[in-house]
Order: structure tokens, then C-alpha cells, then sequence
């Protein structure tokens, strides 16, 4: 099934590699995808074409010539806090991974990799970002907490909350079971669409996200089951839940 923007126009995909083979590569796979693809192979000039090509999604390599991705992706933030990013890794240790998703990376690829995989988790972090297509017409709230399923705009006590698409998917989906405990694996399940390996530490990753930009100077309303998972309640003041 062709994925495309919500005005009908070909999906954009920032490839950046500085192997131009590699490159090549990932960008005839997306084509043939239907979408519309741009390249560059260095960070300065990643942070360029992001700005004037305006993705709805980039693969960006952890080593490039002039400065890693990591930082790439910081500046990219800066001007386009939401777009998913896929980081290609060389490196196959848990503690790299993990670094990538810390910098704010929604998803992460060990090199060597089958197009396919990359193909497919692209897909599933843009279906993420492009939700906003599908008409919901209706808001979420629980406490003072709202969650706009159509604009995307996530209020808490009237102030406005910037979050990722994968923070907005993992929001939405314990806002929609509020009082419920959800089990990291029914998180991973649902927001993530694939098996991470056993590495459900990056539902401990995004919860810690969400936790910084939804319970700041509040009381807070994401809260720790030990053992069982995670919960989102109204804040009323119990301590009844861990950290």
C-alpha cells in the first residue's frame, strides 16, 4: 500500500550516509516506494536539506566526516522537533543504541542491514507522524491533561506540550487506557509494531521522555507499577506508585 502525505503528495525522506553507495542504495529502495527522496552526506550538509527540503522522515548515519548524528539530529530538533528519525549504526552494542534513541532518535538500524527492515520501520514511524491524516474528531483527556488526535496538540493545564511522534503514539496509547497498567511488552506491541529483541528499555527511555514534558512542575500522572509496567492516571495526590 502506497503511503503518501495527507494532501496526497509523495512521502520525503532525508538519506544521510556518507558512503554515496549506501546511500544509493536506501534511496532507490524508497523510490520504488513511490516516495520522494533527497541525500546528502555530510552533516553540514544534512542540517541544510533538512531545513529546505523539509522531510517527513530521516535515515541519518551515526558517522559522518565533519560531525556525528547525534548532533545533526540536535539541530535538525531545533527547527523540526517532530520528524522521526532512523539512526544507522556500524556499531552493534546495546550501549550505542541506546545513546541514539537518548538524543532523541525514534528508531535505530544496525549496519549491515536488509532494505527491507528499513524499509518497514520507516513505514511504521511515518504512519506514526502521519496520523494527523486520519480524521479522529475527537480529543482525549484525562485530569487536565488533553490529547488532540487530529491537530496532534498536547495541552496540560493549558500549556502546550511539544512532543515526537513516537512520545505522541505512546502518549496516546495511555491516555486511551487511562487507570490501566500497561506491561512493557503491550507497549512495545502497539507502538513500536515489532519485536526490539527484548530490549524494552527503551519503554523505560520514552516513559522517562514523557515523564519530563508531561509531569514538569506537576503532580505527576505517569507513574511506575514495579514488576507490572506503567499507568497514567489524574493527578489527586496518592503515593500509592513508584517513581
Amino acid at each position: 500500500m502506497e503511503m503518501t502525505r495527507a494532501d496526497g503528495t509523495p512521502l520525503r525522506v532525508l538519506v544521510v550516509d556518507d558512503e554515496e553507495n549506501i546511500a544509493e542504495l536506501i534511496g532507490m529502495a524508497l523510490r520504488y516506494e513511490g516516495w520522494e527522496v533527497h541525500q546528502a552526506h555530510t552533516g553540514t550538509k544534512a542540517v541544510s536539506a533538512a531545513r529546505e527540503f523539509k522531510p517527513d522522515a530521516v535515515v541519518l548515519d551515526m558517522m559522518l566526516p565533519d560531525f556525528d548524528g547525534m548532533e545533526v539530529l540536535r539541530r535538525m530538533r531545533a527547527f523540526d522537533p517532530g520528524v522521526p528519525v532512523v539512526f544507522l549504526t556500524a556499531r552493534d552494542s546495546v550501549e550505542d543504541r541506546v545513546a541514539g534513541l537518548t538524543a532523541g532518535g525514534d528508531d535505530y538500524v544496525t549496519k549491515p542491514f536488509s532494505l527491507e527492515e528499513l524499509v518497514a520501520r520507516l513505514r511504521a514511524l511515518v504512519r506514526r507522524a502521519g496520523a494527523q491524516a486520519v480524521v479522529h474528531e475527537h480529543v482525549l483527556t484525562v485530569g487536565d491533561l488533553t490529547l488532540d488526535e487530529d491537530s496532534h496538540e498536547v495541552f496540560r493545564g493549558g500549556d502546550e506540550v511539544s512532543l515526537t511522534a513516537t512520545e505522541f503514539e505512546l502518549l496516546r496509547f495511555l491516555m486511551r487506557n487511562p487507570r490501566r497498567v500497561l506491561s512493557k511488552a503491550q507497549i512495545l506491541d502497539r507502538v513500536w509494531n515489532y519485536d526490539f529483541g527484548g530490549q524494552a528499555n527503551v519503554v523505560e527511555l520514552y516513559i522517562s521522555y514523557l515523564r519530563k514534558k508531561i509531569d514538569a512542575g506537576h503532580e505527576p500522572m505517569i507513574h511506575t507499577m514495579r514488576g507490572a509496567g506503567y499507568v497514567l492516571k489524574p493527578a489527586n495526590g496518592d503515593a500509592e506508585d513508584g517513581e
